[in-house]
């Protein structure tokens, strides 16, 4: 199973992206026992369009572009519900044990995420009430899919 977070704008270097990517390295090499063949992020422009109805399709677009038909999508969204680690870590291999082969993660930009996107997406997770900044919210789910896969294998990072 391949995980891939979709993100809407660019990571600059620095202290976040280190974080982000430390998270990431651990997820990939802890996974592989676990199913997980790989981990990759990828990101997408900001949308240049005035009106941010506009952005949001284009940045759907963009997202949903890169969308396998059998893929699983998880979006990032502010009405999203709330999930314990555990709850997520079931969910994630769950897809997996049913034979799915790629989950997406999808950050959106500024606006939010599209109708059509938020429709397509089989769960919309919120990481808590507050609003975090879009390299934030990638490390916290950076953080959140290593945490899944320390959970499914057994390891010790994971304190219940």
């Amino acid at each position: 199973m391949r995980l891939k977070i979709g993100c809407i704008g660019k990571m600059k270097a620095g202290a976040e992206k280190d974080l982000f990517d430390r998270y990431i390295d651990r997820a990939r090499k802890s996974g592989r026992p676990c199913g997980v063949t790989d981990v990759t992020l990828v990101e997408y422009p900001e949308s240049r369009a005035q009106r941010a109805e506009d952005r949001k399709r284009e940045e759907a677009q963009q997202l949903l572009g890169q969308l396998d038909a059998k893929a699983r999508l998880v979006a990032l969204d502010e009405q999203g519900k709330s999930v314990t680690s555990e709850a997520f870590s079931s969910k994630l291999f769950a897809w997996g044990d049913d034979g799915v082969s790629e989950i997406m993660f999808a950050i959106g930009g500024a606006d939010g995420h599209r109708e059509e996107l938020l429709q397509r997406a089989e769960l919309k997770i919120a990481l808590g009430a507050m609003t975090w900044p879009h390299q934030i919210v990638r490390i916290l789910l950076a953080e959140q899919i290593y945490r899944a896969i320390t959970i499914r294998s057994g390891h010790p990072y994971h304190r219940s």
